[in-house]
Order: C-alpha cells, then sequence, then structure tokens
C-alpha cells in the first residue's frame, strides 16, 4: 500500500445536517470561481472555523453532510481551501457525487462525529475504509470508497478522468 492510500488531517468536528448554505452563503452563487468561493467557506454558519481551516485539514461531521440545495459551489470551496477530506456519517447524495465529481475525498463513516476531537490527527486509509483517531486511539470502519471513485480521485475529478480516458482510446475518440 503506498502512502497516496493514506490521508492525514488536523480534524474539525461539526455536527448533523450541515447544509450548503451553511458552507457557502447562497448569496455568494453569483460566481462559480473556487478562489472567490473559498473566501466564504462557513461565514455564516461560524466564521472563526473558516479561518481556521487549512491546507491538508480534515472536516468530520455527523450525518446529512452537504444537504441543501444541490450545487457545486460548496465541494468546490472546501476542495480549494485544501480540505484533505470530508469525513461524515452520511452525506446528501448530490453532494457525494459533486464532490467527487471535482475531486474531493468524502468518506461515509457513522460514529465519526462521536469520536473526533478538534485539532487532533485523523488518518484515513482509503483502501481499507479504516478512520483512526490519535486522541482516543480508537479506529472505526467506514464505507471503502470504490476503485472506480478512486480512479476518479486520483485523475483530479469527473472531466480529467473522462479526458484521459478518451485519450487512451484508439482515435482519442468515444467509442460508445
Amino acid at each position: 500500500m503506498s502512502d497516496s492510500d493514506y490521508i492525514r488531517g488536523r480534524a474539525h468536528v461539526l455536527g448533523d445536517n450541515i447544509n450548503t448554505d451553511d458552507i457557502v452563503p447562497g448569496r455568494y452563487l453569483n460566481t462559480a470561481d473556487p478562489v472567490e468561493l473559498e473566501k466564504h467557506l462557513f461565514e455564516d454558519f461560524d466564521p472563526e472555523l473558516g479561518r481556521r481551516l487549512g491546507a491538508g485539514d480534515i472536516i468530520v461531521a455527523g450525518a446529512n453532510f452537504g444537504c441543501g440545495s444541490s450545487r457545486e459551489h460548496a465541494p468546490q470551496a472546501l476542495k480549494q481551501r485544501g480540505i484533505a477530506c470530508v469525513i461524515a456519517g452520511s452525506f446528501a447524495r448530490i453532494f457525494y457525487r459533486n464532490s467527487y465529481n471535482i475531486g474531493l475525498l468524502i468518506v461515509e463513516c457513522p460514529g465519526a462525529a462521536d469520536l473526533a476531537r478538534d485539532g487532533e490527527t485523523v488518518t484515513v486509509d482509503i483502501e481499507a475504509g479504516q478512520v483512526a483517531f490519535s486522541g482516543s486511539g480508537a479506529t472505526l470502519t467506514a464505507r471503502p470508497v470504490p476503485p472506480f471513485m478512486r480512479e476518479i480521485l486520483a485523475a483530479g475529478g469527473l472531466i480529467p478522468y473522462v479526458a484521459a480516458r478518451l485519450r487512451a482510446t484508439p482515435g482519442g475518440e468515444s467509442q460508445g
């Protein structure tokens, strides 16, 4: 197993039902610029959280993360900030798909928000589906990231994944 199979980062713990407006307030939807969106992360929900989040950090949340409006702005802003991973008990389905489409790792792990503590190191073994917490020493079993989704992540998202597949196809065209 390679180092790319593991993600380690500083935890920021949130509760249940964090919606897309909590992540990026709706008044900023007049832009799709990830650099601009990232400036407003958690602005209304918890402005201090938005300022504390750094590249390589991990958000650990409860159930139904990313609920609400079905837009890519929220995962784009998280990815732009450099969030290494979002771990949650469950995700809104459209947020789940949007995250993988843009190359943001998300991991479903019920109970993670109950064990995690702000600031501790969280380690995710992507292939095995394990999440370890430095504070308690506990390890939880997460839903493993399917190989196909790992390929999309490795490519940087769905568009680069498809582009690479098309380039690898004889003649560079879709065979469908």
